[in-house]
């Protein structure tokens, strides 16, 4: 391969010597050449720049397709420079050459990509873009910088890699974490996280992707990044890659860990001699008492060992790649009862004919999950159930009291005798072709199909406390999701002297089909012998049981994009583009929607002022403008009339379903639209041993999604979905690589990321629909029914936090309150409630660093946030001494002055409002390699949640941002773990 590289670059040296000589036969001084980059490939659009050192004229030429160069009218004399430059590649300059009539000068250079990555590629809208000359804000993680754990899905890869990207996640395999990027957009719950796009398929489902078959993912951040995917990216998109064969190689791989999880956590709780003794020192004894001391957190808790394997197998030959990837996952969760197995399987091939000018594709994946389940009421439970009393009586049956209501169940029974599973079965298949119809005019077309099906069966059987005296229930449903997609696309990219120009254009077609399923239920059971497998085996007795509402939607989505980049001698930088979406889910009068978006970008560095600060190594400015929108979570009938059942009624002999109006129409509903505008500024110092990014951005949404109270007058329902509210976030964020040591097989590399965001709710009414504030949280607890403990307010960040004010306990010892007017009251209203404070923080922060000796490394990562608040309200529910008869109390409360006669105790307020802030050291893994020829054997330790810094009184300080009632600990807080494991990565 070398040989015909180097006959290559021959035979276009030879061909610049003939020009040479016939422009020399002519009189003309000629300069000429070859720009290449390191493995030799023509690069093409380089900028040529010969500068006369004399007369100080400059004078410019760029390479051709086959990386050809000439200057053909420049004066004689000199000495001349000559400074080739190249967005991605660091530049290079040829100095001292003397220009003679009739003397031919050739010139062959050889370009290396730029050191801190600014010549990667990144993966954006329908195409490609080199680091360098991107415009908007995006930020690549490769997967030699993904986090290492126990990950059931990709997204936490990136937890605390990306600067303004807040992911939060619990210790259940089963929960999904919640990512939201530089803020809250919406008020629709489900609706905040970004948009995925997996190989250059859009909406593809995330949990098709095992995280060791991910190559880098790419974070669009700001609206000039995003608006390519129109209605659908307003909170953000995310790029997912995986790994495909490299050329010439074939590649046998395996990859595999096996950890340990334990709860990290647990909140203090008496033992069942410190209540008895509590008790018993004010006079009572507990409502259940055999004698027992039983720790319920340690009777429904495990170790959990999970295990991952990853076996794929590449290859590529002169025309063709292929590769295929199985991995499979099993996490036991530290819960009993709770666990998910996954296995994915993944192929792939691509085809290249006629010289490379048509490439086709085929990618398909296949990934089921099994999900197993424990009742809600478990992590209740497993905190307030009395622990003077047994797991199980002497004749075997649980202990249990039906008599206490709140759903005061034994936890270890709730996980015994319910059995709740749900089966999630994805298949992608994606193909493409790609047709090079003249030099730089690509045609791409695209195709894909998924199909997702998700089965759910519980069963509860005749010794539940869920279900008493039915003789067990079952309930199982189906629901099935398909999406098919056509997109096609035209790519120009065309260099003219010092003009560079791409162009995109292209149509996409989606058809999605939801909710295609059923329910059914059951109950009376002769036998628990066949748990959910044959419902029709019950006997209902006439008892109404709930046969789901399912709803079938079918959802199409019609759009035309374009978009245009240009360069000025290598430079300035301009993008624009525009999206136009059609969707059926749109009200009638709404149907399609304008997303354009523009940018700029100046290479600072690239200036010939610049030429002289050598402690610059690159600067470049960004700013962009763009508007892209919100459609997720928007069904089909959103805006449409609805008919619902509304009950029975007696007619004609008999019992006949009544049908009415449940949904109001509404023909204007569209979109919700953020605008965003963002400022960055990227880096590199120093020969780019220290590189970063500063930006800046002004996120506004309109257009909020809201279902408002209208008068029943006009509406047969008095209440619509409509567009009204607005909201704002502005943030500055700021990333920073460094490589302070490097020498003698030593090195260190660090990477901090911080953002700081403020989110405010700037309108919820317009001038057709009013709401002067939104009430939510909803906590419910001892007496506090209907009280919300939070607001959604004008002026206000979402997640604003409204309780009473502690004062102190009186002379007998129960707990006393300020009312709206800074009185003292034990007997406090809503009306007393102050604003406390809000869950959204002010700074997010990342640092990341990597040490290297020989064959040694070592990695540790820290993470956390400040400046939020949560609402505690799992510890403020149990601090009820007056009910410790009954239910278990924590530690906290024996603290308290006189805790046995206060019956405020457990009121939401002001001291149950705790800071959020937390530093955690997430991650630290030792590593040896072995390498051997082309093979590689990599085996490592690694530990996971390690400690965590924090003043929180809860388990644990990271709680759900998710929704429009983030920050709240509610008592069902599945417990973070702490994991150790050990891995091993084989390469050959």
């Amino acid at each position: 391969m070398n040989v015909l590289k180097q006959l290559k670059t021959s035979i276009l040296l030879i061909t610049c010597a003939i020009c040479q000589h016939a422009y020399a036969r002519q009189g003309q001084p000629l300069v000429s050449g070859i720009v290449q980059d390191a493995l030799g490939k023509p690069l093409i659009g380089v900028s040529v720049k010969a500068i006369n050192q004399g007369s100080g004229g400059s004078y410019q030429a760029s390479t051709s397709e086959k990386g050809l160069f000439q200057f053909t009218g420049i004066p004689l004399g000199g000495p001349y420079d000559f400074v080739f430059s190249y967005i991605g590649y660091q530049s290079d300059t040829l100095r001292n050459y003397q220009l003679d009539q009739g003397k031919q000068v050739t010139l062959s250079v050889k370009l290396q990509e730029e050191a801190t990555g600014l010549g990667e590629v990144v993966i954006v809208g329908y195409g490609t873009s080199s680091k360098r000359a991107i415009t908007g804000s995006i930020t690549s993680v490769s997967s030699e910088e993904f986090n290492a754990g126990v990950f059931t899905t990709p997204g936490q890869l990136l937890q605390g890699k990306v600067a303004g990207l807040n992911i939060t996640r619990s210790g259940n395999p089963n929960e999904k974490p919640t990512v939201i990027l530089r803020g809250p957009t919406t008020l629709r719950a489900g609706s905040q996280e970004p948009f995925y796009v997996i190989d250059g398929v859009p909406g593809a489902s995330i949990d098709l992707v095992a995280p060791d078959d991910i190559e880098s993912i790419d974070v669009l951040k700001d609206a000039a990044s995003t608006a390519i995917y129109g209605s659908r990216a307003a909170n953000g998109v995310i790029m997912v890659t995986t790994k495909k064969a490299k050329a010439g190689a074939t590649r046998l791989s395996y990859s595999t860990y096996v950890a340990a999880e334990q709860i990290s956590n647990t909140i203090d709780m008496l033992s069942g001699e410190d209540l008895r003794a509590y008790l018993g020192e004010n006079g009572k004894t507990a409502a259940q008492d055999d004698g027992s001391n039983t720790d319920w957190q340690e009777e429904v808790s495990r170790t959990g060992i999970s295990h991952n394997h990853n076996l794929s197998f590449s290859g590529s030959g002169q025309n063709s790649s292929y590769g295929a990837s199985v991995n499979y996952l099993n996490n036991q969760g530290v819960i009993k009862g709770t666990s998910m197995e996954r296995f994915i399987v993944r192929g792939y091939m691509e085809q290249h004919a006629f010289n490379d000018r048509l490439k086709l594709n085929l990618n398909i994946t296949n990934s089921n999950t099994d999900s197993k389940l424990v009742p809600e009421e478990v992590y209740s439970n497993m905190l307030t159930y009395l622990p003077t009393v047994a797991v199980k009586q002497p004749d075997g049956s649980y202990s249990e009291d039906f008599s206490v209501t709140r759903g005061y169940l034994n936890p270890v029974s709730l996980i015994d005798n319910n059995d709740i599973r749900q089966k999630t079965k994805v298949f992608l298949a994606s193909g493409g072709a790609q047709v090079t119809i003249l030099d730089g005019l690509d045609f791409t077309t695209n195709v894909s199909y998924q199909d997702e099906r998700i089965d759910s069966n519980i069963y509860y059987n005749r010794f539940s406390g869920l279900v008493q005296n039915l003789n067990g229930r079952v309930i199982r449903n189906t629901v099935s999701n398909t999406k098919k997609i056509l997109e096609s696309f035209f790519n120009y990219n065309r260099s003219f002297g010092e003009h560079g120009l791409k162009l995109l254009a292209g149509y996409s077609w989606q058809e999605d089909r939801l909710g295609d399923g059923f329910q059914t239920t059951n109950q009376g059971f002769v036998t628990d012998g066949l748990s959910y497998n044959n419902p029709g085996l019950g006997d209902a007795n006439d008892i109404p049981v709930d046969y789901g509402n399912k709803r079938i939607q079918t959802l199409r989505l019609i759009s035309f994009y374009g978009r245009a980049n240009y360069q000025y001698k290598n430079r300035y930088l301009l993008q624009a583009s525009l999206r136009r979406d059609g969707s059926s889910a749109f009200g009638e009068n709404n149907k399609w929607g304008l997303f354009p978006a523009v940018s700029l970008g100046w290479l600072i560095d690239q200036e010939t002022f610049m030429q002289d600060l050598s402690v610059i190594s690159s600067l470049k400015l960004r700013a962009g403008y763009g508007v892209s929108g919100n459609s997720q979570g928007f069904n089909v009938f959103t805006s449409r009339f609805l008919y619902a059942g509304t009950g029975r009624f007696y007619y004609n002999g008999r019992f006949v379903n009544a049908i009415g109006p449940f949904q109001n129409a509404n023909p204007n509903l569209k979109w919700e639209r953020t605008a965003t505008l963002n400022i960055g500024l990227d880096f590199g110092l120093f020969n780019n041993k220290l590189s970063g990014s500063v930006d800046v951005y002004d996120k506004r949404t309109s257009d909020l999604l809201w279902t408002y109270p209208v008068s029943a007058t006009q509406y047969f329902v008095p209440e619509l979905t409509a567009n009204a509210g607005e909201m704002s976030n502005k943030g500055i964020e700021l990333a920073l690589q460094a490589t302070p040591i490097n020498r003698n097989g030593f090195s260190w590399t660090t990477a901090i990321n911080l953002a700081h965001n403020r989110n405010k709710m700037t309108s919820l009414s317009n001038d057709n629909f009013e709401l002067p504030l939104l009430q939510t949280a909803y906590l419910g607890g001892r007496g506090q029914s209907g009280n919300a403990s939070q607001r959604v307010q004008e002026g206000y960040a979402l997640g604003s936090i409204y309780t009473w004010r502690y004062a102190g306990k009186n002379t007998d010892g129960v707990s006393q309150f300020y009312d709206k007017d800074g009185n003292l009251t034990i007997a406090p209203t809503s009306d007393d409630f102050y604003y406390i404070g809000n869950a959204q923080p002010k700074l997010i922060y990342g640092w990341n660093n990597t040490f290297k000796y020989k064959n040694f490394d070592l990695n540790f990562f820290l993470r956390g946030i400040t400046g939020n608040k949560i609402i505690n309200a799992t510890l403020a529910d149990m601090n009820a001494p007056n009910n410790a008869t009954q239910t278990n109390i924590p530690q906290f409360t024996l603290d308290e002055q006189e805790p046995i006669n206060d019956n405020n105790a457990y009121l939401l307020s002001d001291r149950f409002v705790e800071s959020g802030s937390y530093l955690r050291l997430d991650n630290a893994t030792l590593g040896y390699n072995f390498k051997k020829n082309k093979s590689t054997i990599r085996i490592y330790l690694g530990a996971n949640n390690l400690f965590v810094i924090t003043n929180y009184r809860g388990i644990d300080p990271e709680i759900s941002m998710g929704g429009i009632e983030p920050g709240i600990d509610n008592r069902n807080y599945y417990p973070k773990t702490r994991s150790f494991m050990l891995g091993l990565n084989v390469n050959f």
